[in-house]
Parts: structure tokens; sequence; C-alpha cells
């Protein structure tokens, strides 16, 4: 029965032709959109929190449909200065989905609108035309924000503007795209005061950060020019945000069906993929109509989908979707899922976000989710409708990871979320933004400082930080001002900062944006003709230069859901024939795990600590646990367990923080530092997300024997001062991270007019810049934001420190005379390595065997 369009205009006040509109679809509004209309009639910025399914795209933009339909049949100019609506995606796809979806309403209400995506697939004419004839609403991402307002006509071009509704804003705003796009929305807010913004989100662990992001931040001193008397802003500490944006949280939404895999196979004691459940992958994907398959990594996508093919006996229509892939191949693989064409994809996170699919029947997460809010993410890809529950299994890989996958399993049912907090503003995201700013128009330092103080994650910046980023940008650094092409910004007679050269625009517009892409060569599938090696063939997509070191002519490897075979590297492409041989290497993409998030981490050692909440378990590891415990000791729930045991010519130290990948990685580092200088002469170390592994040559149980306090002192908070200070001095690891800030810095640029810069070329110079500056100014603006960076990300220092000051009075040691249950699954990834082939699974299989028998003793 249709609820007609008298009842929507009585329940909601909603216009004509809306109510009609709703009452042909069989649709009443739901309160929270018509809860949004009326913030958007009382100009009010809003946070609107609501499960996958509950319309919140089409809420977010009814308001500004009824708005322009009214402003655009009264208005006596023809055309418009710039748009009335910015819509911005964290991806182009789902920019491009949900212009389509847009389409639907605007054409059967025959509204007088027009609107367009501008991402960076946009062609440079369309770009053109949208400047000289404005859509009313325009699809966008964070770097095309970046880009517009660096524009000379930027205050013309968005002095229409009303809304700015930021989708998926829990993705955007943890990451360098959210702070680029903060300090973008920080200009638009000069250009449009009164604009207002609208962020869409699904999961939100704390909705005020969210809140305060969306609006403009104003200390508690706003008087914007008050100086010491020299012209520099007087200090002022960071205060309270003074406003936060209205929130609208949606409850309810069916419970998800979410369960953990059945099976009769056992579940190996370690390793990542997965290969032992393939079959029962197969088996629901052949029981369900249109399956997901998510994974973590993209190798495991390639193995997973490989894996498939080989025992897919009834040919389905399985498909591959990850970001390494030709940008067409994916879009193949989309409009495939758009008709119903596929039974299944495998994907990585490149599908987690918004596209929508509403006859996704199934999700099988393939590994450990690592995290309570991504998992009700990719949960929510299921089904698409609110009132009807999501259909999710979980494949653990190892033992561990059953836990794990119980933990999100509780998790989700008690409607946990995890995002991660979102950290102060990146410093080289800063110095790009402050020549963009340049390059728009000429500005004064202080004016703008305050402008980017309004946005939330620089809302504490310092007036010395910026300074110093501001001379940056003009000189490279004290270390860099002898070289003329390091001075982007200079300061003329009048006091105002403007770009030294023409050419500083062409080079930020060819550079803008905060993704630095890893040193990737496209792999082009060719065939032999007469003994020649013939160059035409597709692009299949790219792999990383490091990958590909370690391959020689001759070797195969999996890639694009088949073998290939490595021909040559030829014009900085990889040329690649098929190959009939079974037996592949696998492609190791970096940067491609997620941390194990604090609160999972945390269930799992509950877990771990009380039998009550093991109940849930498989029987096999219940009863590992339960050998655990007889064996040696399962650790509380705040307390760290170290174990020491001989085993052949070594001897070893296995703890259990459970506290994420790169923490143990770090701690590990650190660690065999202090047993050097103790004399336990560590040989290694091996880290995982829930142990850690260090072997050595001497007896390490009889030295914590005949000196326990060793124990608390190897484990001291102390070690993230000097001893990580020693260690990252000579790593190679902020070199890595350093090559990543100077690009988004633009003191190194990769794209310049015709022409690009290989991995190669970027790491030499990088390399040598870094060199330079630790040696004549280690105070840099950029090494400190390589530091921080590295803190943050991939040493992950702050969640170590606070496990280190959790556990330093509940540090308990079990002397062993042979491995543990509980050490067999991080033993086992001893002399594991990046690349691995199908023979090294059996290797490892065999290994386990071994070992485990020695745990059961």
């Amino acid at each position: 029965m249709l609820t007609s369009p008298d009842t929507i205009r009585a329940e909601g006040a909603l216009p004509e032709p809306f109510a009609e509109w709703f009452s042909a679809q069989g649709w009443t509004p739901r309160p929270h959109q018509l809860a949004l209309i009326e913030k958007a009639e009382e100009g009010r910025s809003t946070l609107l929190i609501a499960p996958t399914g509950a319309g919140k795209t089409l809420a977010g933009f009814l308001p500004s449909l009824i708005e322009i339909t009214d402003e655009n049949r009264r208005r006596n100019a023809p055309l418009r200065e710039g748009p009335h609506t910015l819509y911005i995606s964290p991806l182009k796809a789902l920019a491009v989905d949900i212009a389509r979806n847009l389409e639907r309403p605007i054409t059967e209400m025959g509204l007088p609108i027009a609107h367009e995506t501008r991402t960076g697939d946009t062609p440079q004419n369309r770009r053109r035309r949208q400047k000289e004839v404005p859509p009313d609403i325009l699809l966008t991402t964070a770097e095309q924000i970046a880009l517009l307002v660096s524009q000379p006509d930027a205050a013309r071009f968005f002095s229409e503007l009303k809304v700015i509704i930021v989708d998926e804003l829990h993705s955007l705003v943890t990451s360098k795209r959210g702070d680029l796009l903060s300090l973008g929305i920080a200009r638009l807010r000069r250009h449009a005061p009164e604009v207002r913004t609208i962020g869409l989100s699904a999961t939100v662990a704390e909705p005020d950060d969210l809140r305060g992001w969306l609006v403009p931040f104003v200390p508690a001193d706003p008087s914007s020019r008050e100086d010491d008397g020299r012209g520099v802003p007087k200090r002022r500490p960071a205060a309270p945000a003074s406003g936060l944006a209205d929130l609208i949280v949606v409850e309810g939404g069916a419970k998800p069906d979410l369960s953990i895999l059945k099976t009769d196979q056992r579940v190996p004691w370690s390793g990542h993929m997965t290969r032992w459940a393939v079959g029962d992958v197969y088996r629901l994907i052949k029981e369900h109509g249109t399956t997901l398959v998510f994974v973590n990594t993209r190798s495991q996508a390639e193995t997973l989908f490989y894996e498939l093919w080989r025992i897919n006996e009834d040919t389905l229509p399985i498909a591959l979707h990850h970001g390494s892939l030709e940008r067409e191949q994916r879009r193949k693989v989309e409009a495939a899922m758009a008709r119903n064409a596929l039974r299944a994809v495998v994907c990585t996170s490149t599908l987690d976000l918004g596209i929508d699919w509403g006859d996704v029947d199934l999700v099988i997460h393939v590994g450990a989710p690592k995290g309570a809010s991504r998992l009700a993410q990719r949960i929510g890809r299921a089904n698409h409708r609110m009132d009807e529950p999501s259909k999710a299994i979980l494949v653990p890989s190892n033992r561990f990871e059953v836990m794990e996958c119980q933990a999100a399993l509780d998790a989700s049912y008690l409607g946990h979320q995890d995002t991660p907090p979102i950290k102060d503003g990146a410093l080289d995201v800063l110095a790009q933004h402050v020549v963009g700013m340049a390059v728009a128009d000429a500005f004064d330092a202080i004016d703008l400082y305050e402008e980017i103080r309004s946005a939330y994650p620089y809302r504490t910046l310092d007036w010395e930080t910026f300074e110093r980023v501001v001379d940056f940008a003009a000189t490279g650094g004290y270390a860099l001002r002898a070289y003329e092409r390091y001075a982007k910004i200079r300061r003329r007679k009048d006091g105002l900062w403007r770009i030294t050269h023409p050419d500083v625009a062409k080079q930020y517009r060819l550079n803008v944006g905060t993704i630095v892409e890893l040193a990737m060569l496209p792999v082009r599938l060719v065939s032999w003709r007469r003994g020649i090696l013939s160059k035409r063939g597709p692009i299949l997509g790219q792999l990383e230069e490091y990958f590909l070191s370690s391959l020689a002519p001759g070797d195969t490897f999996l890639f694009s859901g088949q073998v290939l075979k490595l021909e040559a590297v030829r014009d900085n492409e990889v040329l690649v024939t098929k190959t009939a041989q079974s037996e592949p290497k696998i492609p190791y993409y970096g940067g491609s795990k997620f941390p194990l998030t604090t609160y999972l981490a945390s269930v799992v050692r509950q877990m771990l600590a009380d039998p009550d909440n093991r109940t849930a378990l498989p029987e096999q590891v219940r009863d590992w646990l339960e050998l655990q415990g007889a064996r040696s000791r399962l650790p509380k729930a705040d307390e760290l367990l170290v174990e020491t045991f001989p085993r052949g010519q070594r001897h070893y130290l296995v703890a259990y923080p459970f506290e994420g990948r790169l923490a143990h990685q770090t701690l590990g580092m650190l660690l065999t530092r202090r047993m050097e200088r103790a004399g336990l002469h560590p040989m290694g170390f091996v880290a995982s997300d829930y142990a850690l592994a260090v072997w050595a040559l001497s007896d390490l149980s009889a030295h914590f024997d005949d000196a326990p306090n060793t124990m608390s002192d190897l484990f001291s908070e102390d070690m993230l001062g000097d001893d990580l200070d020693e260690w990252l001095a000579d790593s190679m690891l902020m070199k890595r991270t350093f090559r990543a800030v100077a690009q988004i810095a633009h003191l190194v640029e990769r794209r310049h007019p015709g022409q690009e810069k290989t991995g190669r070329q970027i790491t030499l110079s990088t390399d040598l810049i870094y060199d330079v500056l630790r040696s004549h100014e280690p105070d840099h603006i950029l090494l400190r934001a390589t530091w921080q960076d590295a803190a943050t990300g991939l040493l992950d220092i702050r969640r170590l420190g606070q496990m280190l000051a959790r556990v330093k009075h509940d540090i308990v040691h079990v002397r062993l005379p042979r491995i543990s249950p509980l050490a067999v699954p991080i033993m086992l990834e001893i002399g594991r390595e990046p690349v691995q082939g199908e023979g090294t699974e059996q290797l490892l299989a065999d290994a386990a065997e071994e070992l485990v028998r020695e745990a059961m003793g």
C-alpha cells in the first residue's frame, strides 16, 4: 500500500514534488531525513550517524535538492557563479556511484538541478566547462578541493556555496587526506562564511571529534590580530572547541546475522593465506546468490582468487578487485556487480565504502578483521537495507585469529565501534597547503595562520611551528636555502607572501594530494613471436619495484588472478607471459596490513584470562588453550607473560603483549638492543599481532633465574627514550618515512610536465636530502614530521608505551623445558619471507606438526 502524498506532506512538510516522489516509491520519509531538512532550515551543520541502508546519502542531499529547486525557480541570474553544494567522497568510484544514484530522483521529479562529478579521471575540457558553467551540485574528492581553492578565481567560484556534504566522514578524518580536506574547507569558509556542513557516517567511536571537525574551531581568545608588538601573534593555549555540529543518530536497524565458519577442517596453528578453508568458501559461494569475499591484503586476494578458480568446477563467475589492478579492470568488475552478473568478488578495502549493491547476499571475511568498526563497515555491504539483517561469515586464518574473530563478532552484536581517534594535523600536509594558498593569491601570514587554526586537526598549531613551515616553503630550510629550486614562495615589500615563479603553480597542481604511490611498474602481458618478445599486449596492473627486485627472468608469480612468468623489465614496464606452471611466487604489497585495534586486543586478553569468555570458541581452540594452562600459564588480562625455553642449539624468549604487529616489531627492535648490552647475544626476533619471539645463543632461562631483575629492566618504559632515538638514527625505516613526507610537502616532486620520476630516482633524491638534513639541520621541520609519522604509524609508540606502563609490575616469567602450545604460532613465523610459494606452505605444515608434538610433550 502506497503512502499518499498528502500524508507525507502533513507528517513531514515535504514540498511538492518530493512528497509525490516518496509516495510513488512506496516510501515514507524517515525521521532522520526530515530532521536534516529542519537542521538545514536553521542553518545548522550536522553529523548524521546511521547504519548502512538507512538512506543517509539521500538524507544528506534532500535539503540541497529542496533548496536548489526553490532557488533556481525564482532566481533571476541565468547562471551560477559556482556550485550550491559540494559532495566530497573518500573514493573516486563512490563519487561516480553516488552521482548515478542522484540522477534518479532528479530525473523522476523533473528537478531543475544540474549535477556533475569532478575527480582525477575527469577530462580537462570538462573541468574547464565546470568553471564556466558550474553545476548546482559538484561531486568531488579531497584532492580536487585542494586544486579548486588554489585557483585565482576561487573566491568568485565559491561565493554561492551553501552546503558541503562529507560522506564516509570517519574514513577521511583519520588520514592525511582528511587533514588536507580540513584545510580546504577552512578556506571555503572564508569564501562562503555561511556555508554549513553535513557529515555522513555509519561507524563512529567518538562522535564529538567528528562534530568538532565539521565546524570552524574558534579559540577562547578570538582576537585574530593581537600580537606582541613585533607582528607576531601572542601564543595562546589550545582552547576547547567553541561549538560542535548538531548530532542525529539513527538507532535500530536489523542486527547482522554474523557467525564464524563451522567446519570439520583443522584450524592451522599459524599462517595468513587461509588455504585450509578454500573448499568451505567455495561451498558458501555456491549456496548464495552474490557474495563479497573480503581479505586484508592484496597478496591474500590474489592467492584466494587463484585457489577458488582451481576448484571452480561449476565455472561460477568469480572476479578479483584490488588497488593494484588496472583501473579499467576494476571498473568492469564494478559494472558486472551492478548488473548482478557475478556470483562472487574477492576484494580488499577498495570495496569497503559505500558503493550501493543491494543484491549482495553474503559477506565472507577471510582472515581476522583487525577492528570492530572495519568489520561493521564490510558487513554493511551485504543487503544494504537497514531493516533486513546483513549476513556475514568470518573465516579465521589461524588459531589466534579464531579468538580475534570471536571478539569482533561479540563487538558487532554490542554495537561497539573502534575507529581510531583524530590526530593532530600533519606538518607535511600543512607545507603543501601553504604553497597552494600562495598559488591562489598573495597571503598575509597572520591571516592564514588564524584560518588554518580554525581547522580542527590544526587547532593546537602554535605560531613558531607555522612560521617554520612558511620558512620551509620559502627556502627549503636552513640547510637547503642555498638551492633556488626549494624556494617556492617569497615575501613581497608589502609583507604578503606570493609564489616565486609561475612554474611553482604548475608543479603544485601536478603533485597535489597526500596519496604517495609506492614505487610501481606497470605489468604488460606479452607473447613470444618467432623468438622475439612482442611488447604489444594489455596492461594488467602495477607491481612494486621492491617485489620485482626479488625476481629474476623466468620466475613465476601470481597477479591479476593468473600465474605469470617474468620475461624482462624494459622501458619501465614489466613484461610477462602466461605460464602453465602451478607453483607461483606470491606478490608482496607493502603497507597493506591493518593493525589490530586496542579494543579487540583487550577482548582477546580477557578471553585468555577467563574460561567463561571462551565458551563460544571451537573445541579444538579451547583444548589448545587448556593445554597451555596445564603446560605453562595463560596470561591474565593486565599481565605480560614471558616464556623462555631451549630448542635445538638456540634459546628462545616469547612474550605475549597482544598489542598488534607494529608495536611488537618496535618492541623487538628495542628489546634486542637491550639484550645485546646485557650480554645475552640475541640473534633475531619475529613479531605477530599477538606475540613476539626472540632467539639467542646464551641460556636465557638461566640468566633470568640468576638475575631476576633483568626481566623488568628489559621491559622498562625508558626504552622509548635514548634506546629508541639511537635505533632510529641507524634505521632505514626513517628514510622510507621521510620519502613519503618529502613528496607530500613538495620538497621532492614526482610529476613534471611531460614526465614522471621513477621510484628509484625519488629514493636517491630523498635519501641524499635526508642525510644532509640529519647532519646539518636535525631539527628541520620535515624531520619532525617524519618522526611524528613513524611514531604514530610504523612504530605505534603510543600503544607500546601504554602497554609497558600497564605491565611494569605484572611481568610473569615462566621457565619451560620445551616450547609451549601458545608459542607454536609465533615460532612458525621464524624464517617466513614476504615472498613464498605453495611448497613453502607444505614445509610450514610439516614444521607445525613437529612443533605441536614437542609442545604436547
